[in-house]
């Protein structure tokens, strides 16, 4: 076999739908964890600037936000060694499919492997789901304060009194109703909107929201691939064994054609 011929074979084995779902995984997983634990930093810093002065107000805020914070640590670890997993498990399933009428041969192992991947990625795709309709509140809270903040200095607009329009974050759940100021009025609000850590913040929500939706689709993928593999490898065990059905009725067909030439050259 020449270079180029091993180069194309050892090509026809990778398997490329696990590899881009990988890298999907991968980059939506980094994007929802890096911007998501940088936009938390940031919204506490800019709820303790404006709308509660009180540490005690909004301590139970600070422990929440470090345990998610701790918790997309524990995302990032986690789906960077179940992407290589799934990767290698498409690996497997390829060369076993590619190598269907070789000596290689499926085991019940393999397959239960495979079918438990199924069932661990379908319910973390669940579980994706719930993350993206989370990682879209943030979003719809900080595009309100935005809004609030466009139309105030919108040209068309006729407002007599701007300091009527307030943005109260207390009315959200965030802090509890006794914290001071809870909420932002007039240029007080236009201030928070100019700020650098508003509009971070704000789009590093969004490109969180836009990471989790995209590992829901990675997930989505796999569970494809995943379903698809676990097919490939039961219908190739089922070949196996009718292959070794016939291999063993064609010698027995040859031992009795052996025996009774045997038989009749002893009686002739």
């Amino acid at each position: 076999m020449s270079c180029f011929e091993c180069c194309i074979k050892c090509l026809g084995g990778v398997p490329y739908a696990s590899l881009v779902a990988t890298i999907l995984c991968f980059s939506g997983v980094a994007l929802f964890c890096g911007c998501g634990h940088v936009a938390l930093t940031g919204t506490v810093s800019l709820l303790e600037a404006h709308f509660s002065t009180v540490t005690s107000s909004h301590a139970l805020l600070t422990d929440v936000v470090q345990m998610m914070q701790y918790v997309i640590y524990g995302i990032a670890s986690f789906f960077f060694l179940y992407g290589i997993i799934l990767l290698a498990e498409g690996f497997y399933t390829t060369s076993a499919v590619k190598e269907l009428h070789s000596e290689f041969k499926t085991t019940i192992c393999g397959r239960c492997i495979s079918g438990l991947f199924v069932f661990l990625t379908y319910i973390l795709g669940v579980a994706w789901l719930g993350v993206f309709g989370f990682s879209a509140v943030p979003v719809f809270l900080f595009y309100n304060m935005w809004s609030t903040c466009t139309a105030m200095k919108s040209p068309v607009a006729n407002i007599t009194n701007i300091d009527s329009i307030c943005v109260d974050v207390r009315q959200y759940g965030i802090i509890p109703w006794n914290a001071t100021p809870g909420k932002a009025c007039g240029s007080t609000l236009e201030e928070i909107c100019n700020t650098n850590e508003f509009y971070l913040s704000y789009h590093l929500y969004i490109v969180a929201c836009a990471g989790a939706g995209a590992t829901v689709i990675a997930l989505v993928h796999f569970l494809m691939i995943l379903s698809a593999n676990w097919a490939y490898l039961k219908d190739a065990s089922h070949m196996h064994a009718y292959q070794d059905i016939k291999l063993k009725e064609e010698q027995e067909l040859l031992d009795i054609t052996s025996r009774s030439k045997e038989c009749l050259n002893t009686y002739t």
